[in-house]
């Protein structure tokens, strides 16, 4: 939303506004050499540009009348050339269009200043309304607020407050009443879409942006928010499809493009993030955030600290965005300040009225009870939401709900997520306590010599040990001892020999296994071991079993 930006997406260069048929509309007004188009024809089809060239060679030959330089200043307002409009709006000492200017250059102190120089009148109320509420001023907010009247400017402007402020539902019901009153103003039906978009209600909303783009089938803006909703829906390749015709039309609107690349980032799923979204983090507000969560899945937790610092969150997802930075900082450099602040994000996302029966907000809980170590807690609420999250795996590997985690684990697919420690931690953990131990080792095997393969060896060692399952406890020991000899995993390794010897005489492991592992005693160096060898070498003498 233009209202949101924070600064202007371009300098000075030609612009235009939402339609790719302006491109054409300038041609398509030629095509009568007879017939010139009047500057109003150019306003009305929303052509700026074409009524900024009209009327500069107006003046030009002379035929300029005295309203000439009020339309070129309001041409160039409406194509987003803020910068330009201010300079000739200042020259023409007209206060409150500058402020205007200023507003959505988003120089606010300096509209502040120029809105209380300005004669009291509607559209000072409306920006005054709008300035308190980019501000944070919450007492002229509700000064302004009584002052609106029942017009459909007045109310407009309230619509695109409670739109801001994250009131979606307050901001469809202004706008459908307002459609009532008047089913020509057909841009509604976007801003309605696009409170539906906001609300993840995608089906809806692209059937209320259908009603517009039967109309307008150029239009930027619709077009991008279907992509958008497709993308919502479907996924990025569908998405992409959308949006390729404007692209590849390279129409002149600066703002537009910017909309346009900063989503073909979101729907090649971050390709040529750290090339558009920086120039774009004052421009749209979705920008930085989105880069945020670039940083987070390339795992540059500092990159993405950093550039949180500067977020105040004001919406849910900003909040649980901010959460999760502060997590997994607070995690890597064990600062409990930064947890504490992450619990007290997240719990404030999940206590909302808002959000607390939603998906997100119960994952939001349930990561502050997770981060508390408050485990039963943690499976409470993950248990709600079951069907939709993977997290809730490690809860259960905890728990010692070995089975359930198993059988979700083993359904997911990303490549990204297996190869995860955790992942491979959990999975093993879970094989092993379902006494397929066998199937863990293979994981093992398949892993390269690291940190994380001696973490999963420990973890098959002691698991396997502790669980009775001894044949894998004995090879996992035997490499523990080649890594790193002493007398902890020697004994270790001698008690699974001698378990694994009983589990055979008890006709609860086979015969091979045995073999196996007399197979790791020989050479040993150790007297104990040489024993254990010899009494096993005696009874399968005994029993007629070749060793």
């Amino acid at each position: 939303m233009l209202l949101s930006r924070t600064k202007p997406a371009a300098s000075n260069k030609n612009h235009s506004l939402v339609n790719l048929s302006e491109i054409t509309k300038a041609q398509r007004m030629a095509v009568s050499p007879q017939e010139v188009p009047s500057v109003t024809k150019f306003v009305e089809n929303r052509d700026f540009q074409g009524a900024i060239t009209l009327l500069e060679y107006q003046k030009q030959n002379e035929n300029a009348s005295s309203e000439t330089d009020l339309w070129l200043v309001y041409c160039e307002f409406h194509r987003g050339n803020y910068k330009q409009a201010l300079l000739q709006y200042e020259t023409m000492n007209n206060s409150l269009y500058a402020a205007c200017c200023y507003f959505y250059l988003g120089m606010y102190q300096e509209s502040r200043e120029l809105v209380l120089k300005s004669p009291k009148c509607p559209l000072q109320v409306r920006l005054s309304f709008h300035l308190a509420h980019k501000t944070g001023d919450e007492v002229s907010v509700l000064e302004f607020h009584r002052q609106l009247r029942d017009v459909a400017e007045d109310q407009l402007s309230l619509a695109a407050v409670h739109f801001l402020r994250a009131h979606y539902q307050e901001a469809i019901d202004i706008y459908k009443r307002l459609v009532l009153q008047n089913k020509d103003l057909m841009a509604l039906h976007v801003y309605i879409a696009l409170c539906y978009y906001k609300l993840d209600f995608y089906d809806v909303s692209q059937e209320v942006l259908s009603v517009y783009l039967q109309k307008n089938p150029d239009s930027l803006i619709a077009i991008n928010l279907k992509a958008c909703n497709i993308y919502r829906l479907y996924n990025g390749r569908s998405a992409e499809s959308e949006i390729r015709p404007l692209l590849e039309a390279q129409v002149n609107c600066p703002f537009g493009k910017d909309l346009l690349n900063h989503n073909l980032v979101i729907f090649r799923n971050g390709d040529g993030a750290l090339q558009v979204l920086p120039p774009l983090v004052d421009v749209i507000p979705e920008a930085k955030l989105n880069l945020i969560i670039y940083y987070l899945r390339q795992d540059e937790t500092k990159e993405a600290f950093d550039l949180m610092q500067d977020v105040n969150p004001s919406l849910p997802a900003e909040y649980i965005l901010k959460g999760i930075v502060y997590a997994l900082i607070g995690q890597e450099t064990n600062n409990k300040e930064y947890l504490d602040t992450a619990i007290q994000y997240l719990h404030l996302v999940g206590g909302s009225a808002s959000e607390c029966d939603t998906i997100p907000g119960r994952q939001c809980v349930a990561s502050a009870f997770f981060l508390q170590r408050q485990y039963e807690d943690v499976l409470l609420y993950f248990n709600s939401i079951k069907s939709y999250l993977t997290f809730l795996l490690q809860v259960q590997t905890i728990l010692g709900h070995y089975k359930e985690a198993e059988e979700e684990l083993v359904t997911i697919q990303s490549a990204k997520y297996r190869s995860e420690y955790n992942y491979i931690e959990c999975l093993t953990r879970c094989l092993v306590m379902n006494r397929k131990a066998v199937q863990a080792w293979e994981i093992y095997s398949r892993m390269e010599t690291s940190a994380e393969s001696l973490g999963i060896l420990h973890l098959l060692a002691n698991d396997c040990y502790r669980t009775g399952q001894f044949y894998i406890a004995a090879k996992a020991f035997d490499v523990l001892d080649k890594y790193d000899p002493n007398p902890e995993h020697a004994a270790a390794k001698r008690g699974a020999c001698v378990g694994l010897l009983q589990m055979v005489l008890a006709g609860r492991e086979h015969r091979e296994a045995l073999s196996e592992a007399v197979n790791l005693m020989r050479g040993s160096p150790d007297p104990q071991m040489d024993h254990i060898l010899r009494v096993i070498m005696n009874w399968a003498k005994e029993n007629r079993i070749k060793m």
